[in-house]
């Protein structure tokens, strides 16, 4: 198993776990795959946005999303959010997600974030449970959304 960040490479395995395997995906329209890559370009070299995947077997097959937001609050300490935590059915139950999660706290912990911040469209109890499972409270905060 090998952790890094993602590369634009790694456009069309990505958008396999997306469409495949995120609740909320595919979008109706096709996707334009060289923004994707030229995303994944500026995603490499971002400090504040981590993609962060693992690579097995020679194809991605999980991946998670972190974005490291500036702050003005907790002595003027960053936050981190994590999103689209999302594993190939193949490959579940390895410890992929896990280890993918606690990359990000890693990365937001070296950053001085004073919190990891994770959303998901689930409310599958076996999904909530995961999330507990590594660490995170489930119902501290609440988000709101507005779609645009």
């Amino acid at each position: 198993m090998t952790i890094r960040k993602a590369k634009s490479t790694d456009a069309d395995d990505l958008k396999v776990l997306y469409f495949d395997y995120l609740t909320h995906f595919p979008p109706k329209e096709e996707q334009d795959m060289q923004l994707w890559r030229n995303l994944l370009d500026q995603f490499e070299e971002d400090e504040n946005m981590h993609l962060l995947v693992v690579e097995e077997d020679g194809k991605i097959v999980s991946s998670v999303q972190m974005a490291i937001i500036e702050s003005l609050t907790h002595n003027v300490r960053p936050f981190a959010v994590v999103e689209n935590v999302v594993t190939h059915i193949e490959y579940r139950n390895k410890g992929y997600a896990s280890a993918l999660l606690a990359k990000a706290s890693e990365i937001a912990k070296e950053r001085r974030c004073y919190k990891v911040f994770l959303e998901t469209g689930s409310n599958k109890e076996s999904t909530l449970n995961f999330y507990r499972n590594n660490g995170f409270a489930i119902d501290e905060k609440h988000s709101c959304l507005k779609r645009l």
